[in-house]
């Protein structure tokens, strides 16, 4: 959130430029909602999310028709909360203990005779007390906050249950195949072969060490953690006086007070445990190294950047009164070198593809055909996992490489699961009495893949857990891999961890379940203009920098996310264990691919030479998503690269084409 002082100075259409991008005509309508209900545009911005979600992708674009539906929707909730006040108030002012309306008239007391005694006649306030003893009707306000509770918490059903409001049938979803976003639409689309490969075409390697995520979950130690948190803003130190040419006197203590201006590195954190990060409430967090862990308030209205917590920054500026530090500048972090590989590794790849001679590069039939999916993969009101089916039957009929399934697969917050009634497929070998999680994940997951790997026996097919994933016992993140063997699942089916990187042929791929983007929108403060205007490239672009898969410390708190079907309808959030958060860090080398779920728009951009994915679900609660179908083309090597047997950089973002589509 912006500062005062740069809130004063910008306009409402900005502050909307920034947090929606929006057409001109939806800009004037967006703007009129901000005037009309005296919205600040980044609340106005929640209630859009909030409403997106709920209603589904395909009702809610960002045009004006639908717009105009969001006003009418905004309108009603206020009207009907106003009319709730009121009566509140009245009541007040009758006072508890007054005289019933009917007393006065010569009725019963409390209107328990109206309509049962045949020589009167009911009066109006007998209707009244009539209608409070029946089945009350659902309020509007529930297509706004689809799983929100009622005032009482208890009363009224759940938006699943009303009549007339059930989800979309998957068969009758809208333009399925429909591609939504595209990514170098100038390379064309992989080509199918005749037939499945009579071999793998991809080589899977991890390049993270998967063992070291058996760690035992939930037996922190306080020491341990915050000498995680020091050791993070220590090593960023070293880098930063490294990159800038700074010596060691140029480094100070942010909390001491001076007359010198210095360079300090730390962690942005907020003052407050309760309540949104803004620039009133923000704080710089040293290292017990540097500054004996104190905290001192962070003054950065001199400058334009993007803050959250758990972001390490290196500021350079002043402490003159010992009561907060004045920023004059925010040294830039530098990034980690792009992945590379030897030019005889990159030909050895080459030649698995297919390429044999010079025109071969540009064959899509020689490209990878890789196809990204992540959940929900299934709605909320069945077990029918249609959109699962519907994945793998494309991955069958293009005969893909790689299918990557990114959790949750069997989803906790799935209101069906969560209550544990439900019932399973006719199977002869399942016991109905004797049933487990694991015969259901069976039937209804591991089914459809082993179908698919029976079908097309060179695919390769890669698992990513979630925390939401029932059928992991690793509760916590970062998170250990699902026991595959235990779940049925094919021997093309390869478990990995969450988060993981790994190789697919010389393509380094770095992948995380957690939606680390949408908990950046909510916590990310704006000061002044940003360099980067687009807010799908700045958030992806925080990742990056701080080499991290999850840099948000601490995560949102699990009221402040959207809202779930589940009986409680609390979210799962972002259980992490601080302890072992070094197990997201980025070690070696930038990825040439960050493929990160989020409940934000799908999308595919190209962010520091990082080709970031985000498929979107393949399911939403109430009808069909979306997934991704990457085409990879060989890298081209130049005779210059191939005479000197170098390192050559892999160039992901030039030769790959991205395609989000609807299931």
């Amino acid at each position: 959130m912006p500062s005062k002082k740069s809130e004063s100075k910008r306009s409402i259409g900005d502050e909307l430029d920034e947090w929606f991008v929006p057409h001109p005509e939806v800009k004037i309508e967006l703007e009129s909602i901000c005037r009309l209900h005296s919205l600040p545009p980044e609340e106005l911005f929640y209630k859009w999310e909030s409403y997106h979600m709920k209603m589904g992708q395909e009702r809610t674009s960002l045009d004006v028709p639908t717009v105009r539906e969001f006003k009418k929707e905004l309108q009603e909730t206020v009207e009907r909360e106003a009319r709730t006040k009121s009566h509140i108030r009245s009541a007040d002012r009758r006072g508890a203990y007054a005289t019933p309306r009917n007393a006065a008239k010569g009725g019963d007391v409390f209107g328990m005779l109206d309509g049962i005694t045949p020589l009167q006649q009911s009066s109006s306030a007998g209707n009244k007390r009539k209608s409070d003893f029946e089945t009350p009707s659902i309020p509007k306000s529930s297509k706004y906050h689809a799983t929100s509770s009622p005032s009482d918490g208890r009363s009224l059903p759940t938006r699943m249950e009303q009549a007339g409001n059930q989800s979309v049938s998957f068969a009758e979803r809208q333009n399925p195949g429909q591609i939504i976003e595209t990514l170098n639409g100038h390379l064309d689309v992989h080509e199918p072969p005749m037939a499945p490969h009579p071999e793998p075409r991809v080589k899977l390697t991890a390049n993270t060490d998967l063992k070291k995520f058996r760690y035992r979950p939930m037996a922190m130690h306080l020491s341990e953690a915050s000498e995680v948190l020091d050791d993070r803003i220590d090593e960023f130190q070293s880098l930063i006086q490294t990159h800038h040419g700074l010596d060691d006197s140029a480094f100070g203590n942010a909390a001491a007070q001076g007359t010198n201006e210095i360079v300090a590195v730390g962690r942005i954190a907020s003052d407050s445990l309760e309540g949104k990060l803004n620039a009133a409430s923000m704080v710089f967090e040293t290292s017990r190294r540097t500054g004996a862990g104190l905290r001192v308030p962070l003054k950065a209205e001199r400058i334009s950047y993007q803050f959250f917590p758990g972001q390490i920054v290196a500021v350079r500026g002043i402490n003159a009164s010992g009561e907060y530090f004045s920023v004059s500048e925010v040294l830039d972090i530098p990034l980690l070198a792009p992945a590379a590989s030897h030019s005889s590794t990159l030909e050895a790849f080459n030649e698995r593809l297919g390429v044999m001679e010079e025109g071969d590069y540009g064959v899509s039939s020689k490209a990878l055909n890789i196809i990204v999916a992540s959940g929900p993969y299934t709605a909320d009101d069945n077990l029918a996992f249609e959109p699962l089916h519907a994945v793998c039957q494309k991955a069958e009929g293009t005969y893909a490489d790689m299918l990557i399934l990114i959790g949750p697969l069997f989803d906790t917050e799935h209101p069906l699961l969560a209550s544990g009634d439900f019932d399973l497929p006719d199977d002869s070998s399942i016991e109905p009495d004797r049933a487990t999680l694991a015969d259901a994940f069976r039937a209804l997951i591991a089914k459809p893949l082993q179908t698919l790997a029976q079908a097309v026996p060179s695919i390769t097919i890669v698992c990513i857990p979630s925390t939401r994933d029932l059928m992991n016992k690793h509760v916590s993140w970062p998170q250990d891999n699902l026991p595959g063997k235990k779940l049925g699942l094919p021997k093309q089916a390869k478990m990995v961890s969450n988060p993981v990187t790994v190789s697919i042929n010389e393509t380094v791929v770095a992948i995380s379940a957690q939606d680390i983007l949408y908990e950046l929108r909510r916590e990310e403060v704006v000061i002044g203009k940003p360099k980067e205007s687009n807010m799908l490239a700045r958030l992806p672009r925080h990742v990056i920098q701080q080499r991290h898969f999850f840099p948000l410390y601490p995560p949102v708190d699990r009221a402040m996310l959207p809202k779930t079907g589940t009986e409680e309808g609390i979210a799962t959030g972002t259980p992490i264990d601080t302890s072992y958060l070094k197990l997201g860090e980025w070690l070696e080398a930038r990825p040439d691919m960050l493929i990160q779920p989020s409940a934000l728009p799908q999308f595919a951009k190209v962010v520091e030479n990082v080709l970031v994915v985000n498929p979107g679900p393949l399911s939403k609660r109430k009808g069909a998503g979306t997934y991704a179908q990457l085409t990879i083309y060989p890298r081209k090597l130049s005779v210059d690269e191939r005479s000197k047997g170098a390192l050559v950089g892999h160039k992901l973002f030039e030769r790959a084409r991205v395609d989000v589509v609807r299931i």
